[in-house]
């Protein structure tokens, strides 16, 4: 009868290379420590075994199984076998120390309890040989890993970039290190800089600190420097800014740790540098909101973000999402933005209730559907029309867009009983010479008016402004009902936003050139996105209605400079490597924004870098009126409209004014009567 059982194939055991490292280590340890004992009994008889007394030999024979277990034990325990002695340092050392301490006791304790009296040398001796086997044969490989690398930086064949590390400190210790232990990097570290004479002339794993930042530039040519690791976590923006300036004067290429938080972390390495940016050299500390407060204003509430797939606004949900809203709303006209932050936060808050509209904010039948819908508690408006050229060129979509879109959503806001409305504003917005600048500016006006009407409990005088007015009865409401608070908050330029300088000139650099400038003295203030959200946000919370929150930013930056700078950072020369061409101002454009107008006093708030700005007193009933009028003229397309917007915003001065259509200004005065008739 045939065997119908089927052959098991015999068990393989497969085992990884660190596991066989670690089985051959043991095996190993179990001879050095045993072996360091009977060398130190061999030495306390002369190095002649013959006169060796046997009841010794005997007792560390009988020893040697208990003691290897106890050994193996005690360097499991420590972790000794966890350790990848590559990257051996001063805690593996202290790890050893230890357990030899550790054995050392329990040999002397237990040799002599359970077998007999030994040797005082053979006790003293014995841990010290111990120590030595036990050390030598882990930091062995560390020490041929680093003879190989020296001896591969002597091979002519294999060219290696100098770099020079900025920063003394535990931070560039690390990356010295990591670079000299790479056998991948095709880096070496030549020289040091620090500003501490006490190290200066000495050396880091044979690396020399070869001064402080006033030989950066010496240095560089001694030892044709190729690139600068910034490796000073601590350093003050200012600190920062004056190093990073000296370095863009040299050809090399910068790099930087983010900071403290990275090296608190331990994320001190190569692959966490980062290239040096313009904003690392505009030398203003970084402003940072108050968590807790925004935390308390946002949390458990249905949060409203117009133009929320824009620069500003996509920032504003993130930082409204990480603050727990009850529902955060995004509302934008333009769908690939919209969806692309959608994606993201979905993502990265799976359980936030996210909801997502496309729409415009000119369409008054779709806010109030909105809002009717969603009852949003806080709105930040950051839809507009920025670009200053573009709106030039098309200056009734500046007007429909920022100024009536606004006026439509503030209503649509006051009637649905909204609580805070929070305005997007620009510096532009002062003395404008653009039409964008005066759209923002009417922005802010149509927010005071609001706001003025409201506190006068007179909100039900405020007009319904309608394109469509036909198929949208006239909202009835009692104002004592509505207690909406309206604030603007007008901030600098934004690095890095849509339409931001930067990434033109990055651009241009990188097709070989020119950098294009609009005039050598142009000047401009500037933050980041997140700083301007975080002060968008914190104007929330200290607003009580009809402020312009203002940022102290610092001191305005030359664009000139900026572009120089930009182009040294990418390791050119500005007006060798990479030309920059002037090309004269821009329609709209002036040399320098204002924070704030003359008239318009600084009120200090609670926090040192924000400050309230008084608001130009104006006749609320007129701008209505005149309000109706532009309306109608910036739906009607006419490029007379300038002229009407200057009347109505006494700072706007526009250059190029159309020639007047006096048939058209003519029915301008029949709107009067319009505007009468259906308030």
């Amino acid at each position: 009868m045939a065997d119908n059982t089927t052959k098991k194939p015999p068990l393989k055991i497969k085992m990884h290379k660190w596991q066989i490292t670690t089985l051959i280590l043991m095996i190993y340890d179990i001879c050095a420590v045993n072996l360091s004992y009977l060398l130190a009994l061999w030495l306390r008889f002369d190095c002649a075994y013959s006169k060796m007394d046997h009841v010794y030999s005997s007792n560390w024979l009988r020893f040697v199984p208990v003691y290897s277990l106890i050994v193996i034990a005690v360097f499991v325990f420590l972790r000794l076998y966890r350790s990848i002695w590559q990257f051996a340092s001063y805690t593996e050392l202290l790890k050893v120390i230890i357990a030899t301490a550790i054995t050392a006791i329990c040999h002397s304790f237990g040799i002599t309890v359970f077998f007999g009296k030994m040797p005082v040398a053979y006790h003293l001796v014995g841990p010290v040989i111990q120590f030595v086997l036990i050390i030598g044969i882990r930091f062995s490989y560390r020490f041929v890993t680093l003879l190989r690398n020296n001896l591969e930086e002597r091979l002519p064949s294999k060219e290696k970039t100098n770099v020079m590390i900025i920063g003394a400190g535990s931070a560039g210790q690390m990356i010295v290190r990591e670079i000299n232990n790479s056998s991948e990097l095709t880096e070496k570290v030549a020289c040091i800089i620090d500003d501490d004479p006490s190290k200066w002339r000495r050396f880091i794993d044979g690396v020399p600190i070869e001064g402080g930042t006033d030989d950066i530039m010496s240095a560089v040519e001694k030892y044709n420097i190729k690139k600068i690791y910034f490796a000073i976590p601590s350093a003050t923006p200012d600190e920062k800014r004056n190093i990073l300036n000296i370095c863009s004067e040299t050809d090399c290429e910068l790099m930087s740790l983010p900071g403290m938080y990275q090296f608190m972390l331990g994320q001190v390495s190569i692959s966490n540098m980062k290239e040096v940016s313009v904003e690392d050299l505009l030398g203003r500390e970084p402003f940072v909101a108050s968590n807790e407060e925004v935390f308390r204003f946002i949390s458990d509430k249905v949060v409203l973000v117009t133009g929320g797939g824009g620069s500003i606004g996509s920032e504003l949900c993130r930082q409204i999402a990480a603050h727990s809203p009850k529902q955060l709303i995004i509302f934008d006209v333009y769908e690939n933005n919209a969806y692309s932050i959608q994606l993201e936060l979905r993502e990265k808050y799976p359980d936030l209730d996210l909801v997502t509209l496309i729409g415009s904010v000119r369409d008054s039948r779709k806010l109030f559907q909105m809002f009717a819908i969603y009852h949003p508690d806080i709105v930040y408006h950051a839809a507009a029309h920025k670009h200053v050229p573009l709106m030039e060129d098309s200056p009734c979509e500046a007007i429909k867009n920022n100024a009536i879109g606004t006026y439509k959503t503030a209503y649509a806001a006051m009637i649905h009983g909204c609580s805070r409305f929070v305005l997007i504003s620009t510096d532009k917005a002062v003395n404008p010479t653009n039409i964008m600048g005066a759209s923002k500016r009417l922005c802010e006006m149509i927010i005071q008016s609001f706001d003025e009407k409201i506190k006068q409990g007179k909100a039900d005088e405020i007009p319904q402004l309608f394109t469509h007015s036909q198929d949208h009865p006239p909202v009835k409401f009692n104002p004592a009902d509505i207690h909406t608070e309206f604030v603007a908050v007008r901030f600098g330029n934004v690095l890095g936003s849509n339409g931001s300088v930067i990434p033109i000139f990055k651009k241009q650099i990188e097709h070989g050139g020119p950098v294009t400038v609009t005039h050598p003295d142009i000047i401009r203030y500037f933050m980041t996105i997140p700083e301007a959200v975080s002060l968008v946000m914190l104007a929330g919370t200290f607003a009580h209605g009809g402020e312009i929150f203002v940022l102290d930013m610092g001191s305005p930056v030359k664009i000139d400079t900026l572009a120089r700078n930009l182009i040294k950072l990418s390791g050119f020369k500005p007006d060798v490597d990479i030309k920059i061409e002037y090309t004269g101002l821009r329609p709209g454009e002036k040399l320098y924004e204002e924070k704030l107008m003359a008239e318009e006093g600084l009120k200090k708030t609670s926090n040192k870098m924000i400050h309230i700005g008084q608001p130009i007193p104006f006749e609320v009933d007129e701008f209505f009126v005149n309000l109706y009028k532009l309306m109608y003229v910036a739906y009607s397309n006419k490029p007379t409209i300038r002229e009407l917007v200057a009347t109505i915003v006494t700072t706007y001065h526009p250059e190029n004014v159309a020639k007047k259509d006096e048939t058209f200004y003519d029915q301008l005065e029949s709107i009067n009567s319009d505007y009468a008739e259906d308030e």
